[in-house]
Order: structure tokens, then C-alpha cells, then sequence
């Protein structure tokens, strides 16, 4: 059965033409290159990335200097706690169906364009929160942010096509580990910011101008740079590094299109391009990849399930304080930085074989909720939040690079947004489930996570025969 990235996607309106190269090609560029000196096509290539970084860094830290207030800031303007969920699912429930839609519409008119476009909508949407005196006009800048609050996704989108698939991983990791250094600062910032008076005002321009100078950090990207040091590889300098020429000749295509994606895919009618939107989005559902994201809707939710109402029900077991959970989760997130920055080296442990590593990291992270589930002391709910950054670290990425790797670079933006939209319904359903259990027992969100996250390990173990089959799981070496 073809790929689902082949059904759906149209060589025409990605900017991806056929490429007349074979892997045996690709193998020996590979082999003959030595590593790119400053200003080869590898360089180029780290420069971009590195930049991509940033952008990841902004993003997260801009947003989490102002959602931690959201919740003090509606109710301070007069709503009810009733009005102040159902403006706070609207947000969510936007995502759930713009994920899939905006990942592939950055696949039809390029992702320089649709990522400047997230940026600066999600810009006006902090704009209008910074000037919300009403409950309307709260609720009303959720809309651009729900809708175009994909910066994230697409940027995954663009290292993919950037990177090779040995590399994606690595390189996928280190690009959370940057984002998740911002969500770690933001609420520190925020906090302070929101002492002053009119604090949350202040805050919520302050995210917007750091959206203005991500959009602005986008449009200055070495995107034609890019295009001269593929131009140059092609014609014979064949440097290598971290980033294959399969990744070189892909940056180079996407990036000669670009000038014609403007003209073409950017201002053709709306009504082809949600046709093709559409028909890409068919193909995807079309395709054999329901398993894997059956498997992260089931590991996603497991997770939720653990991290909701996590502070209420570490003081009902063991009587700690909300302030100590606060403190266990923020270490928690600072190892998922540092769990980011070891994937180069756990990747090659694994020999890049991304379902071997997804299917050992899922089985860790059900054996540490179980630990939590069971726990008797707060030093076994420690060491259970230690190895469980790491898990659920490792293995979102490895769901990614899955995707992408079964699925096909193609069509990444598409993919990338479906898996979103999965993650999204994971959202609204794990707080519903998560109340239901803990009428039971404090230990039964963590307990039913058990079981979620048991029957991804069996999907996985009993679809793990058609992974190996199609030997596109065990990534190539250079």
C-alpha cells in the first residue's frame, strides 16, 4: 500500500519535484563527503536550524509568560468559573480542528509563508488579550490564537524537511528541549510582570511583541543562503555533516519554489486550495497509519491522566503541599530539557530504530505510572516523575519522527497536524476520564493511565511485524 504522504500529497503544489537520484546516489554523496566547512550547504543548513531553535524558544516562552493568568484575569473581569471553562475549552476545541487543516495548508504554500502567517495572527490574538476589559472581548482573542497557534508544528514541519531521517530525531529533540527552556522561564517573567499594575495588560503586549520578533526572526531565516549552498552542493561540493543530501537537495528544491509558491499556491483561488487541503486530508485518513495514531491518542491521554489533578492528589495520599508539587513538576520539566539534549546519544544506542525505542520507552513509561499508582512514600513518586520525564520525552519525539518516517516527508505538515489534532482530542478527553476515576480513588486517573498506555504496547507489539516488513522504522545509517 503507498505511503500516505504519496497518496496525498501533489509534487506540483509542494514545490517537490521528482528527483532523479537513487539511495545508492544519496549513499555515496554521503560517503565522499567530508564534514562542510563555514559557508558549505551543511553550515547553511546549522545555521537554519539553530535559528529554528529560537523561534521555538520564543514561542513557548511568550505563551507561558501569559496562560498561567488567564484563569485570574477572566475571573477579575466578572465571569463565572461555568464561562471560564467553556472560553478555556474554545481554545482547545479550535485546535482539535485547525491542527490537521493549517499543517496542510503550510504543505501547499510553503512553510515561510504559513509560518509567518501563524506568527503574526497569534500576535494580534495576545494584542486583542492585552486590551480585553470585557469577558467578549476575552473570549474573541482566543479565536486568532486557537485557530492559527501552530508555529510549533510547522517548525516541526520545516526541520523535517531539513533534516535527514538518521538525524530527525536528534534534531527533533533538541528543538523541544529549546521550546521547553521557554516554558520553564515564561511563568517566572509572567509572575513578575503581573505584580506591576495593570500587569496583565503589560504581559499580554509583551508576548505579542515577542511574537512580532519571531515573525521577524522567520523573515530574516537564511532562506535565500539556503538556496545558494544547496545550489552549490548540487553542482558538486559535497559536504555532510549531521544533514544528508537527500536533506540538501529537498531544502534546495523547497527553497528555489518559493518565489513561485507566491504567485502560485499562495494567491490561487481559496476554494482550490481547501480542495486540495481536503483531498490531502482524505489521503491521510485513507491510510494504514491508524495505528500509530491510535497509539498516541492512548499514550497522550495515559500521560494527562497522570498530570491532571496531580497537586490535589499528592495531598490527599501523602499530604504535601500544592507548593511541593509545583516544585516536583518543574523538575520534571527541567529533565525533559536534558532528556532533549541525550537523544543523539540514545538514538544511536538504539541504532536509529525508532519503533524499538518508542516500544521501550512507552513500556517504561506504563511500569512509572504503575509506580505512581502504587506509591507508598513520596520518594517513589520522585523517582517516578525523574525517569518519567525522560520516557514521555523520548517517546513523543519517537511518535513524531514515526509519523513522519512511515507517512512520508511529503506530506510532514499534514501528518504533523493530524497528530495534533489526536493530541488535542487527548485533551479534552483525559480531564472527563480523570474526574470519573478520582470519584474512586486518588490513585485512579494514574491507574486507568496504566491501562491506556498497556493497550498502545500491544497495538504496537501486534503491528510490529508490518514496521519491519516495510523497513522504513530501522532509519538509515550514512
Amino acid at each position: 500500500m503507498p505511503s500516505a504522504a504519496a497518496t496525498a500529497a501533489h509534487p506540483a503544489a509542494t514545490g517537490r519535484g521528482p528527483v532523479a537520484t537513487g539511495g545508492r546516489m544519496e549513499e555515496e554523496e554521503e560517503e565522499d563527503g567530508g564534514r562542510g566547512a563555514a559557508g558549505s550547504p551543511t553550515a547553511a543548513s546549522g545555521r537554519f536550524v539553530r535559528c529554528l531553535y529560537a523561534v521555538g524558544f520564543l514561542d513557548l516562552f511568550g505563551v507561558s509568560m501569559v496562560v498561567p493568568l488567564m484563569n485570574l484575569h477572566i475571573k477579575s473581569l466578572g465571569a463565572s468559573h461555568t464561562v471560564a471553562g467553556i472560553i478555556g475549552s474554545l481554545y482547545g476545541i479550535m485546535q482539535l480542528f485547525s491542527s490537521t487543516f493549517v499543517g496542510c495548508w503550510s504543505d501547499i504554500v510553503g512553510r515561510r509563508y504559513s509560518l509567518l502567517a501563524c506568527i503574526l495572527l497569534s500576535a494580534l490574538g495576545y494584542f486583542l488579550l492585552g486590551t480585553s476589559t470585557t469577558v467578549f472581548l476575552f473570549a474573541l482573542s482566543r479565536v486568532p490564537v486557537g485557530i492559527f497557534k501552530h508555529t510549533l508544528s510547522i517548525s516541526k514541519a520545516l526541520l523535517s524537511d531539513l533534516v535527514s531521517e538518521r538525524d530527525r530525531p536528534l534534531v527533533m529533540g533538541r528543538f523541544n528541549a529549546a521550546s521547553s527552556v521557554g516554558f520553564i522561564l515564561g511563568p517566572v517573567v509572567g509572575g513578575y510582570l503581573t505584580e506591576l499594575e495593570d500587569g496583565f495588560y503589560q504581559t499580554s503586549f509583551i508576548c505579542a511583541s515577542i511574537f512580532l520578533l519571531n515573525a521577524g526572526l522567520v523573515w530574516m531565516l537564511p532562506w535565500s543562503e539556503e538556496n545558494t549552498g544547496n545550489r552549490e552542493h548540487q553542482q558538486g561540493n559535497k559536504g555532510t555533516g549531521s544533514f544528508s543530501a537527500k536533506a540538501n537537495r529537498d531544502l534546495h528544491l523547497k527553497s528555489t519554489t518559493n518565489g513561485a509558491m507566491a504567485s502560485d499556491s499562495l494567491f490561487r483561488s481559496p476554494w482550490i486550495q481547501v480542495a486540495t487541503v481536503l483531498k490531502r486530508i482524505k489521503g491521510i485518513a485513507c491510510s494504514d497509519l491508524w495505528d500509530i495514531f491510535l497509539v498516541r491518542l492512548l499514550m497522550s491521554v495515559a500521560i494527562l491522566l497522570y498530570y491532571n489533578n496531580f497537586s490535589l492528589a499528592l495531598e490527599e495520599r501523602f499530604g504535601v503541599k500544592p507548593l511541593f508539587a509545583g516544585y516536583l513538576m518543574s523538575y520534571s520539566s527541567a529533565l525533559g530539557v536534558l532528556a532533549g539534549c541525550l537523544l543523539g546519544p540514545i538514538t544511536r544506542l538504539y541504532q536509529h530504530n525508532t519503533y524499538r525505542l518508542l516500544l521501550h520507552s512507552s513500556t517504561l513509561t506504563c511500569t512509572l505510572i504503575l509506580l505512581y499508582a502504587s506509591a507508598l512514600s513520596i520518594w517513589m513518586v520522585i523517582l517516578s516523575s525523574t525517569f518519567l520525564a525522560f520516557s514521555t520525552t523520548i517517546g513523543r519525539t519517537c511518535i513524531i519522527d514515526l509519523e513522519l518516517t512511515i507517512g512520508g516527508n511529503e506530506a510532514s505538515g499534514t501528518l504533523l497536524g493530524v497528530g495534533q489534532s489526536v493530541t488535542s482530542v487527548g485533551r479534552i478527553v483525559a480531564p472527563l476520564l480523570s474526574g470519573i476515576a478520582q470519584e474512586f480513588s486518588p490513585c485512579g486517573p494514574p491507574s486507568l493511565g496504566v491501562g491506556l498506555a498497556l493497550a498502545a504496547i500491544l497495538i504496537m507489539n501486534a503491528n510490529k511485524q508490518k514496521y519491519c516488513s516495510r523497513g522504513n522504522v530501522k532509519l538509515k545509517n550514512p
